[in-house]
Order: structure tokens, then sequence, then C-alpha cells
């Protein structure tokens, strides 16, 4: 956006209402746009790309008429009003609309205040909007609000009311809204970083990750024990137990008919109280009986919100109704409640008092505002004309007239903060009475004359214990201090010097992103720690697959935090995923990029390797000031990404000695810096780890079975970023090192991951290579593998034959290219398809690879011959007839299960036959049972 839109286009014709929605995504986590969560709208302006606002009569005017609270925006100009000069001077009406979901938010109570508006690139008038949000449904919907009002303010129509529409949604966005207990919890998690997870749409929160979590249920928590919640619910119980332990209470008993009511009432002596056995809110709750008519009319009152059927009847306690809020044995704030009243003017009614009270602001519908709109029903009727009025009265001046009799917030009374007036040994009373209960977090309510005198001397009593007490009378009062109760709260959770995070480390880049994950996961778990992984093929839960499917995604992250074993991740994160979603979570501790390689362009608006390096950016962004970014080094982009690091670089590189980007490690280490390097000598390759001046040796790449005795490069540059991703987050050298030793590319450790078996005489290796450069990689290794199974064959030259294909959604060109490097390596190219075709149609991948075998092959290529055999394990199948004992033969599959069960499968009849001299195989044989994939979170859909 610039500030002369005007200036740049001319009118021309009747500005329309085309204002439109094309796309909208939620970013759940560092994203493209922000590093905090937000919402991208991708929106058509049609024939209104050449309206700016000041084209368009009375614009302006109207929307400010709306919305006047939009001259505070600041806008591009950094003040107060700047918005409004846009306005005035001209700017289009996506930038408006993003203004205008922002403002939305903050009628409903979300104060958000960042966004912004860009141009899609190439597409006249289709423009991004992306702006904050608190909640993910009231963040749509006011995006959603904001394009029909600017449509409407283009063009009005009698069918649009702004003013209800405002209404409703500002109803949508309070349903939505955490309660003001949950909410000061949550505000107290987020001043402290400690990270926190929705797990409802109601007040079920998660603070905290993985074995660190601790969850509350507005102020219920973790810590809470159920046998303490059940009997704080049963109030007989409650009373019983208050009384054994010699603290004031009211004499009492629990009755489940009219007449026992009227007997227990009589026993214990007049007036007494009503009121359910397992109650709250103080429904039910019947006060002031004098005789046994009000007791037989009330018992049915009390006995309805009752969910055992049982009444108390207890005598009645004069005195002021007190709430003292003991948390963890403390107690940490007392509130006067003062029961639902108006007070006489002389002027107005007792019904129109009860208007101009409901009129404050402040009051609302349940818990949803700090005060609670009072009802005026038959038992408040009631309740006036006992004191002498009727709804249609009016009182006199300073005349008090309750219109309930309990003190509840939730019934529309209002608190007055008595926390610092109450006296020792009332404070000593409620504390003993919460122990006695074993709540961690307690109501304790108190009927007593004057809080500030004893109530062992003024006959006040505990009349009730609340688990899950409300926090909005002691965090808003009407009248006093408000009380900060949330801290002790999470305190209590999170005691000073607790830890509410668990290690992050997440990984990215083209290729090999899977396996370096594994390997991660793999020193960690050596070291006892229960790891937690997300990657293309699943969730991994301390060793064990929980979920397989393409799990590489925002949605995947969140599961592992979720976990409650869980005390380190991994995450592989795709570059879909990014793009759906953002990353899911706030911020990674190591943050891993390996390359950024030609693959997924042309996808979602990544047409060019510097947009997607900027999409894998997104990781090193996510790293916080305490952080590590560990980079490629030999890769220009990556390399480039170290501007956008907050934290610590760790440099990784297979380059020589000497070399330009050696000598800038080297003077990298010497500042402090940390890397890992590969020194090349006569006796093989040696992997360095340097922490400032210090070199100390991992490991001989020969050595590590991932590496195929050093010959597969692609997996030695894997095990470099392993080794400085874990290095960074904290592990001992020793570890790294037998960590590194233990790792091989067996189905066990890395499925579908350059796995090696035999099958009847010939090698087979299971990879998932898909795009062009990790075709180089892999070749690279087959030329390597090809020369030593030749040195050692007894037959000669050992034939390649190569099984390959790529996802549909990839580019033509990308597709042809593959097949051009593919045919440089293999003699035998036998071409297959995926099972999903990503918007192609059947054989249309397979055509173009096949194009790109042909070319290299009119270029001199390795390869002599090139097939098509569409599904997987036919392919699978006719490599293996073609073949013969003694060949290599390469599978780059898609399901690498099916395949494993294949190969197991043919082998199986191999040695049947071998056994039984029948050719046929084991007629009994039966093919293992494959397990169906799921789709959780497809990374790249």
């Amino acid at each position: 956006m610039t500030d002369t839109a005007a200036d740049q286009t001319q009118t021309h014709g009747t500005p329309n209402p085309d204002l439109k929605i094309i796309e909208t995504r939620v970013y759940r986590g560092p994203n493209v746009w922000s590093y905090e969560p937000a919402i991208q709208l991708v929106v058509d302006l049609g024939s209104l790309e050449n309206f700016p606002s000041n084209t368009i009569p009375g614009f302006t005017e109207r929307l400010l008429e709306f919305l006047p609270r939009l001259d505070q925006h600041h806008c591009s100009r950094g003040r107060r009003g700047g918005f409004i000069e846009r306005l005035q001077e001209g700017t289009w009406l996506g930038h408006i609309a993003e203004h205008v979901s922002l403002q939305l938010q903050q009628e409903a109570g979300h104060d958000m205040r960042r966004g912004k508006t860009r141009q899609v690139k190439g597409v006249p008038g289709r423009y991004n909007i992306v702006y904050a949000y608190a909640d993910e449904g009231v963040g749509v919907a006011a995006g959603e609000l904001a394009v029909r009002f600017v449509n409407y303010l283009v063009q009005p129509t009698a069918e649009f009311d702004f003013t209800t529409e405002l209404e409703k949604f500002i109803k949508q966005a309070e349903r939505s809204a955490f309660g003001p207990s949950t909410q000061a919890i949550v505000d107290e998690a987020v001043s402290r970083d400690i990270p926190w997870i929705r797990l409802n749409k109601f007040s079920l929160v998660q603070l905290g990750q993985g074995v660190h979590a601790k969850r509350i249920r507005a102020t219920m928590t973790s810590e809470t024990g159920s046998i303490a919640v059940d009997v704080a619910s049963d109030k007989d119980l409650t009373t019983k137990l208050l009384a054994s332990a010699g603290l004031p209470v009211p004499r009492s008993d629990s009755v489940r008919s009219v007449e026992d009511a009227v007997a227990v009432a009589n026993k214990i002596g007049y007036p007494v109280v009503c009121k359910p056995l397992d109650g709250n809110h103080g429904r039910g709750v019947c006060l002031n009986l004098q005789d046994a008519n009000a007791v037989r009319e009330a018992f049915p009152i009390a006995a309805e919100q009752s969910r055992r059927g049982s009444v108390i009847v207890e005598n009645f306690v004069t005195g002021k109704d007190y709430r003292c809020l003991i948390i963890n044995g403390r107690m940490e704030a007392i509130a006067e409640r003062v029961p639902a009243h108006v007070v006489g003017d002389g002027v107005h009614t007792v019904a129109e008092l009860v208007d101009i009270t409901n009129a404050d602001p402040r009051r609302g519908v349940g818990h949803e505002k700090i005060l609670t709109r009072i009802t005026v029903n038959e038992a408040a009727r009631e309740l006036v004309r006992s004191q002498g009025f009727e709804l249609d009265d009016v009182p006199p001046e300073d005349t008090m007239v309750k219109l309930t009799l309990t003190g509840n917030m939730s019934t529309g009374g209002i608190s007055i903060d008595r926390t610092f007036e109450a006296h020792p040994e009332n404070v000593e009373i409620a504390e003993e009475a919460a122990r006695m209960i074993g709540l961690d977090i307690a109501g304790i309510d108190f009927i007593c004359p004057d809080i500030t005198q004893p109530v062992r001397e003024t006959g006040g009593a505990i009349c009730e214990v609340n688990a899950a007490p409300g926090f909005r009378m002691h965090t808003n009062p009407t009248i006093g201090d408000p009380q900060y109760i949330a801290k002790p709260v999470v305190d209590m959770l999170f005691p000073p010097g607790a830890t509410s995070r668990i290690p992050i480390v997440a990984v990215t880049g083209t290729n090999g992103k899977t396996t370096t994950s594994r390997m991660i996961s793999h020193v960690f778990k050596g070291m006892g720690r229960k790891v937690g992984m997300t990657s293309t093929d699943g969730i991994v839960i301390d060793e064990r697959l929980v979920i397989r499917s393409d799990a590489s995604g925002p949605k995947s992250a969140r599961m592992v935090l979720q976990n409650p074993r869980v005390d380190f991740a991994v995450f592989e994160v795709a570059r879909g995923g990014i793009l759906r979603e953002g990353l899911g979570y706030q911020r990674n501790d190591v943050a891993v990029v390996l390359n950024i390689q030609p693959d997924h362009l042309g996808m979602r608006g990544v047409d060019t390797l510097e947009q997607l390096a900027d999409v894998k950016a997104v990781l090193v962004e996510a790293v916080p000031r305490n952080g590590f970014a560990v980079l490629n080094a030999d890769d220009p982009l990556v390399r480039k990404m170290r501007r956008k690091c907050s934290g610590e670089v760790v440099w990784f590189s297979i380059a020589e000695p000497g070399s330009e980007v050696r000598e800038y490690i080297e003077g990298h280490c010497r500042r402090g810096g940390r890397a890992v390097v590969l020194d090349r000598s006569d006796l093989g390759d040696m992997i360095i780890m340097k922490h400032g001046r210090r070199s100390m040796q991992l490991a001989w790449t020969h050595l590590l079975p991932a590496t195929f005795g050093g010959r597969a490069m692609m997996n030695v540059q894997n095990v470099m970023a392993a080794a400085a991703a874990a290095f960074a987050a904290g592990a001992p050298l020793h570890d790294i090192r037998q960590g590194l030793r233990t790792f091989n590319t067996s189905y066990y450790l890395s499925p579908g991951r350059l796995n090696e078996i035999e099958v009847d005489g010939r090698t087979v290796i299971i990879d998932y290579c898909h795009n062009a450069p990790a075709m180089r990689m892999l070749g690279d290794f087959v030329d390597k593998l090809g020369e030593s199974l030749n040195a050692t064959s007894e037959v000669g030259r050992a034939s390649r034959i190569g099984v390959i294909a790529t996802a549909g959604d990839r580019r033509d060109d990308d597709m042809r290219e593959l097949g051009e490097v593919a045919a440089q390596h293999f003699d035998v190219v036998i071409v297959r398809e995926d099972a999903r075709l990503r918007g192609r149609k059947r054989g249309e991948s397979a055509e173009l690879i096949t194009e790109g075998v042909r070319a290299a092959m009119e270029n001199g290529a390795r390869c002599r011959q090139v097939e098509t055999v569409l599904e997987e394990l036919e392919a699978v199948q006719h490599a293996l007839v073609r073949s013969n004992p003694g060949d290599l033969v390469v599978l780059c599959v898609d399901q690498h299960q099916s395949v494993l069960a294949e190969l197991e499968s043919v082998s199986h009849l191999a040695q049947a036959g071998a056994r039984s001299g029948d050719e046929g195989g084991d007629p009994d044989f039966v093919q293992p049972e494959q397990e169906p994939d799921t789709e959780a979170d497809q990374s790249d859909a």
C-alpha cells in the first residue's frame, strides 16, 4: 500500500460492492507473515481496484460514523489518526478491510493491533490481508463481517444492518471467550512465558508442554483432588467435617422429604435456610425461612437444584456475606458479596432502576462480563413485595431494595474487596477449612456481622465450601482494589524455577529431513529421554509409532506437545504445513535447515528458490535469543538465513579446508562460535566438532553405519546436521558419538530411508527419493555402491535397475529433470506412479518422467532401457524379474510398508522353493496383512 493510491488509479464507471474473500487461512504459530498467530484473507477487489477511498463520495464519513474508534489507528504513519489520513488521501478497500477487522475485534474486547495488506504479485485487484487474532473463530468472523461492511459502505442496502450484525458478532465473541477466571490464569501464564493450548471450545486449557504440562478448567486444576471436589459438593458432609475440626458451622441436617425438612427446622429452631445438597452459584437457596409453611414452599425449589434430590436444612446465620479465597493453603483474597439490589432515587420505579442498573456496560449475561445483569423473576417480585414495594412503585431516595437474598455474582450481586481487613483468626479458620476439605483452590463462604472481628465471638459461621470458585469478584471488584490472584495459582502449578517447556528441535529442508530427525531422536533416546518425534511417516512417542500418516505439519506438533510422557521433541517441519497453518507452536530451541533445492515450486505462491527459502526460514525466525540455528554453510540460501536468527548459529559443512566457506567457519569459531566440519585424509573422512578454539573428533564417517562406509554422502551431511543439533541441545559429545554409531538405516530405525536388504541374491535399496536433487545424491551413492558390488561380484559387471516416481503436483520440468538425472546412474529405469495422483491424470506423471529419461539416453546417458509400470507393487515385482542375482535394485517408494512386505514375500517364497525343490514356492504362504495408512496431517497435500 502507498500513501497516494488516488494518484496511481484513474477511476471510471460506478463502484460496485465487488470485494470478496477468495481464501482464508488461519496461522496458529510463527508463519511467513508474522511471528505471532495471524489470519490471512486473500481478497479480490473486482471493480473496486479502480476506486480508492477518496473517490467514493461519503465513504470515509459513513465508515467513521459506525466505527468512530478507527481514529485511534496509527497505520503506517506511526501516530493516532494516521489511518484517517490514509482514508482521506485515498487507500484501497482491502487495506480498509484489514483495519475494520482489527477494530471489530477490539469492539468485542480483543485488543488486536497488528495487520498488513499486500498486493498479490502479478494479479491485479487481488490482495493478502493479514491481521492478528486472539480467538480463531472471532478473528475469522471479524474478517468476513469487515468485507460485508465495506461492500455496504460502497453501496448501502436495506438488507444489511451493521448495528444488528455487530451485536451478533459481539455475542459470538462472548460465547467463545474464556471466563474471567480462566482468562486471568492464562494472562498470568503468558506474562511468565508459559505456553498454553486450548483443549476444547470451553475452559479446558493446558499450561506448559509435555511432561511439564498442567491443566486447568476455570479454577479447577490438575492438582485438584477428585475426592476433595466430591466432599465440597456434598454440603452435609462438608459441614460435618468442618464441625469435627472445631470450626464454626451452622447446625444442619440433610433431608429428602418436605416433612423431614419441617421436622429438622423445628428441631434446630427458626429462622432456617433450605438449600440443595450439591448445588452451586446460589441456585435453589432459600434464606430466612420463618415457619413451617415457608419451609414447605422452599423445599421443592431447593430439591429441584439438587442432583441427588437431598436438601440441607440449617439455621439461618445473620450477617454479611464474605467469600474467602484460599489458594494452596493460603488466604489470597476476601470479598464482601452484596446481593443484587437497587437504590431508590425518589424518581424511578423499581423496574426502571433495574433497567438503569443493567445498562451498566460492565454487566452482561452469565459470566461474560465482570458483572451479571439482574434478572427479575417471580422470586425477585416476591422479595420486593416482602420489603413493602411493587415493581411499579417508586422507592424513597437512598432506600435499598433487594432483588435476591444471596450475594452471588452470578445472580447480579456486587463485590467489595476486604482482603486486608479480615481478622487473623478468621483467616486462620478459612485456611483450616480448605485444608480439611483438601482443596488446592477453595472458596470459603463466611456469614458474619463483621469480618474484621473474630467470628467465634460475633457468632458468624462457615456456611459453604466451594470447589472451583469464581475469581471475578476478586479480580474485578465493584468497589475496592483488584487482587491479582492468578499469580498464586500459577505459582502453585509452576513454582519459581520450575520448567514449563520441553526442548524442541525442528528440522526442515528439501531433502534429508526425516533421516536427520530420526538421528537426533536416536541420540536423545540413548540418553534416556522420552522423545516425541513427528515426520512424514507418522508420530513416534518414546519409540512407539502412535499415528501412521504424513505428520510433518503443525497439528502433529501440537499432539506431541500435549503428550504427558514427552520430555524432548523433534519435529520434521514441511513447507506445506508452514504455508497452511504456520508452525503450530511458539518457538523452537534448535532449528535445523538442511538445504534449499528446487522441489514443491509452483505451489501455493512459491515459485522461486528464494521464496521457498523464506518459507523454511520461519523456523530460524522462531529461535529465541538463547536458542540455536543449525545451518548448512554449503548452501548459499541457507547461509543467508543467519541474518534472521536471534540466537546463535551453528554451521555444518563438508567444504574442503582452505575454501572460502571453510575459512568463514574458522573465523566464526575463533569468535567463540560452534560448527561441525569434515576433515579428509588418507585414513578417511573425520567429522570434527568445533566450539571456539576447541576441536573435538566425533567419528570416522566409514565407521558410522548410516553412511554405508562413507559412500552415502547425503547421510554424512545428515549425520553432521544431527550432531550439530544434538550438541546445541546440550547432549554430551560421548552420547552424540554413541548415538550416531548405533544408528543405522535398517527398516526398524529408518523405515523407507536408504534401507538395504538382500532378496534372492540381489542387493535391494529402498528409499524415498522423489526429486532431482535427491536423485543426484542417491545416484552418487548408487555409483559408489555399484563399483563395490562389481569388485566383489563373481559374474562381472552388476546391472543397476531403478524404480522411480514423483508426486503429481510437481512441475512438468521437475518431472523431466528427475528422469534425466536417474538415467545417468541406472542401466534400466522403471517409471511408476503414486496412488495419489494429486491432480494429474493416470499415466501423465510417468510419461513426463519417461520423456526426461529418453532425452538423457539420446545424449549418451548410462540408461539403456526405460519402462513404465504404473502400480507400485507391480513395478517392484517387475524390477525383481528384470534383475539377476548380483544386481543392484533401487526402489524409490511411496508406501514403504507394502513394498517391504512384498520383498519379504518374494524372499520367503524363494527360500521355501529352495528347501522344497519346488520353484512354485510354498502354497501355504500368506502375505502379511498391511496396516492401513491414515491421513492425520498431510503436510504437502
